[in-house]
């Protein structure tokens, strides 16, 4: 953390050259290891930087306000530099040799499923705060973002109550929108609607000519885009170019939040739509307290996503069930969590089911001129997480912990 931190070598050298060391082993017992792992380079830096920048906070809070079980919560950062092999490694790293207790971070299914058997052999816990696919349970993995009942159907619930009636469905080329599509598609055929196309560009392409000549060929009534990454930047550019902006083809995105909205330029954006469990313009106390705590450290512009606050949450919920715990070691956190009583969030109350997910709140969004979301829908109440859906995954169910 030097590097984060300068003054911390400063103080380590004051203190041994005035014979005020301290032994190494006074000072790890003081103190306890996490790991913060999200791509700080790479098409994925657009979006996972934030989502650090939210766990160091949430980790810095609770050590100011007295850590965890009486320790000093010293976070260890490394980056998966948008790739899921370097994941992996990394994962590795931080449990075997850097001695963490716990690692929160992930953004893509492929950097998930590419660090799940590590945190499986090495009998570790990783708190992943996005949304994705579903169709997984691991004991080693505590999932706070949403399934696909709290984001992508809730959309679709919502653009069958619009009229929409033709879907044109463009992704990312990996697990997340593959299967979310699959999803989609069994669900448009159940209500009897129709999917005009279904196109996907590699993680971090650039070229859509060949994608939006089909989409104007199809002429759907709107998009339903699982792009993630900075794509997302030359899609819309590119759809603009066209003569489609989304005043006259709406785009429902599952990736794109206020930090993507910003860095893209919001008039690019301006009228799309989005899901997510979170919006930076809920109207809450807990809301505006911790984005103006985010703000203060990070800058008084600074946009705050449904990403950034799964993973601040976790944080949180980690500290809770540590101390329900009354333990550091995983099983046990793991056990303690999905125990925990409501919590009351910046994205209201959630908890974790049984089945290691997130009860949450699903939302749907408007872009405005600023790269703010108008919220125009919201599920009622709170959803149940669902990792399998029983139309694409009928009978299948995460097996008893």
């Amino acid at each position: 953390m030097r590097g984060m931190y300068p003054w911390a070598g400063v103080a380590a050298v004051l203190l041994t050259t005035t014979g005020l060391s301290v032994p190494m082993t006074a000072r790890a017992a003081d103190t306890v290891k996490v790991g913060v792992l999200q791509s700080l380079t790479g098409t994925m830096a657009i979006s996972e930087v934030t989502v650090k920048n939210a766990e160091i906070l949430a980790i810095e809070e609770i050590n100011a306000s007295g850590g965890v079980l009486g320790k000093k919560i010293e976070p260890v950062v490394e980056d998966g530099a948008s790739d899921p092999a370097i994941f992996a490694q990394k994962a590795t790293k931080l449990v075997q040799d850097g001695g963490v207790v716990t690692v929160f971070g992930g953004w893509t299914s492929a950097s998930r499923k590419a660090m799940l058997p590590v945190f499986q052999k090495l009998k570790s816990l990783l708190w992943y705060p996005v949304q994705f696919e579903g169709n997984e349970c691991s004991p080693n993995i505590m999932y706070s973002g949403a399934q696909p009942n709290q984001q992508i159907l809730p959309a679709l619930q919502w653009a069958v109550e619009k009229g929409y009636k033709s879907y044109f469905l463009i992704g990312s080329d990996y697990v997340f929108p593959r299967t979310a599509n699959l999803i989609l598609k069994k669900h448009i055929d159940a209500d009897k609607l129709k999917v005009a196309g279904e196109e996907y560009v590699p993680l971090g392409g650039t070229d859509f000519s060949a994608v939006i000549a089909k989409v104007q060929a199809a002429k759907p009534d709107i998009i339903f885009s699982t792009l993630n990454g900075d794509s997302n930047v030359s899609f819309f550019k590119q759809m603009a170019a066209a003569g489609l902006p989304s005043a006259k083809l709406p785009v429902m995105s599952f990736s794109i939040g206020e930090q993507e909205a910003v860095a893209m330029g919001p008039s690019l954006v301006e009228g799309s739509y989005a899901a997510w469990n979170y919006f930076q313009s809920l109207d809450s106390v807990a809301n505006k307290k911790f984005v103006t705590a985010y703000q203060a450290k990070f800058g008084a512009g600074a946009a705050v996503t449904d990403p950034m606050v799964h993973g601040y949450v976790d944080v949180y919920a980690w500290k809770a069930a540590v101390e329900k715990a009354g333990s550091f070691d995983p099983e046990k956190v793991r056990a303690a969590a999905v125990t925990l009583d409501y919590l009351d969030t910046a994205m209201g109350k959630v908890k974790f089911a049984a089945n290691q997910s997130l009860v949450q709140t699903g939302y749907i969004g408007q872009l405005d001129p600023t790269g703010q979301f108008k919220i125009i829908w919201q599920s009622k109440g709170t959803i149940d997480p669902d990792p399998y859906d029983p139309l694409v995954f009928p009978g299948k169910k995460c097996p008893a912990s």
